[in-house]
């Protein structure tokens, strides 16, 4: 799966987050932090509830742009059976529903990217934090607004979570706007990887600003 930024962001689950550890799990999670001031607005994380939220997310799962890199387009039951792996997991990773000013307009996957599959890809370090995310509304799309948001969770993140010393996040290669997005919000292109269903771009954030 894929996924995209101003485009939807990331580039979809790929390998990643579908499981978890009770470390930097929900327990110390993305939901708990709070509000994020941004020039956008008040942003905020929550976690997602079923089946209160599946109607919003299958609509945008089902969005032709949304659909090209996530590929789970279909009935509300795809959407579904991809949340419940997740929030009936052990922790390793948290779906969330992205808020700002209070208004659900995008879609996050925050997991720890060293126990899963996608550490099998890439010189993965302890408590190595992924993300996966889309903008939902076409509205939100095209105007840096998944910068702007890339860089407030990962700030706090990174400042919430000690032992994380990096994030990271592998978006197909395709998506030019998902990465673009990420480098403008301090990540740097690491490599590129040949994942079970795309080639991606791993995306770094370091906690100390890697040298040019």
């Amino acid at each position: 799966m894929s996924g995209s930024v101003d485009g939807l962001l990331d580039g979809g689950p790929g390998v990643g987050g579908a499981a978890g550890s009770p470390a930097n799990g929900p327990a110390d999670g993305p939901a708990e932090w709070g509000a994020m001031a941004t020039a956008a607005g008040e942003f905020r994380l929550r976690q997602v509830r079923l089946p209160a939220d599946l109607g919003l997310l299958t609509r945008w799962m089902n969005d032709p742009e949304v659909a090209a890199f996530w590929e789970l387009a279909g009935p509300s039951a795809v959407t579904e059976r991809h949340l419940r792996h997740q929030l009936d997991g052990d922790g390793r990773s948290l779906p969330c529903l992205g808020l700002l000013d209070d208004t659900p307009m995008s879609y996050w996957e925050v997991y720890r990217a060293d126990l899963d599959p996608l550490a099998a890809h890439y010189p993965a370090r302890p408590h190595d934090t992924g993300l996966h995310l889309l903008l939902g509304p076409a509205a939100s799309r095209g105007r840096g607004l998944g910068t702007t948001l890339l860089t407030a969770l990962t700030d706090r993140l990174l400042r919430e979570r000690p032992h994380c010393e990096r994030v990271v996040a592998e978006p197909d290669v395709r998506n030019r706007r998902s990465v673009r997005a990420f480098r403008r919000a301090g990540f740097r292109l690491a490599a590129e990887l040949d994942l079970p269903d795309k080639r991606a771009a791993l995306m770094v954030r370091d906690h100390t600003p890697h040298p040019a």
